[in-house]
């Protein structure tokens, strides 16, 4: 293994371990460590830690998910194919989603992202995207649905606006973060 593979493998066990000792880190964004490659092609381990589900989703572009908040979950999101928006504001906040204390960060194919418990999330998706979620609660439909409380973040006016303002083009650029 290279330096360079054992550095960015130490980072990403330095960000699930924080994760483990409910200490979330400041970035949503999670190092991956590198890939293993040979003929065959390639396998990136998104996870080396125990999660108690694992869901992949698939979303049409211009749509939202999440607008809620957890109240002991978990999760971090990989994202497959597509892009995706992630907005985030402190539970109880009246911010809008482009105003300067929201957290805001566009996640491309073979990045990854964490959202905390505690914190209101939504995610719009750019384009036609696959993601996979790996959570540390169950996620069946009845334990999922009584562990999130529902928020009204980032409405369908919103997300419109947000595309329009934003070409295809420089959603690749737009990495912006309040935090």
């Amino acid at each position: 293994m290279t330096q360079s593979a054992l550095d960015m493998q130490k980072s990403h066990d330095a960000y699930w371990n924080a994760v483990e000792a409910g200490s979330w880190p400041a970035s949503r964004r999670v190092p991956l460590p590198e890939a293993f490659r040979n003929a065959s092609g390639e396998i990136r381990n998104l996870s080396l830690r125990p999660v108690t589900s694992v869901a992949s989703i698939f979303s049409l572009a211009g749509s939202t998910r999440a607008n809620h908040y957890h109240k002991t979950d978990w999760h971090f999101t990989y994202v497959v194919s597509g892009s995706v928006v992630y907005f985030e504001r402190p539970v109880g906040s009246v911010s809008k989603p482009l105003d300067a204390d929201v957290y805001m960060e566009v996640f491309h194919a073979g990045e990854m992202f964490f959202t905390p418990p505690m914190v209101e999330h939504c995610m719009l998706f750019a384009s036609d995207s696959v993601i996979v979620t790996l959570a540390k609660n169950v996620r069946s439909h009845e334990s999922h649905e009584s562990d999130v409380v529902r928020v009204s973040f980032v409405s369908k006016e919103d997300a419109e606006a947000f595309l329009r303002r934003y070409r295809v083009s420089a959603r690749a650029e737009l990495r912006t973060s309040s935090r």
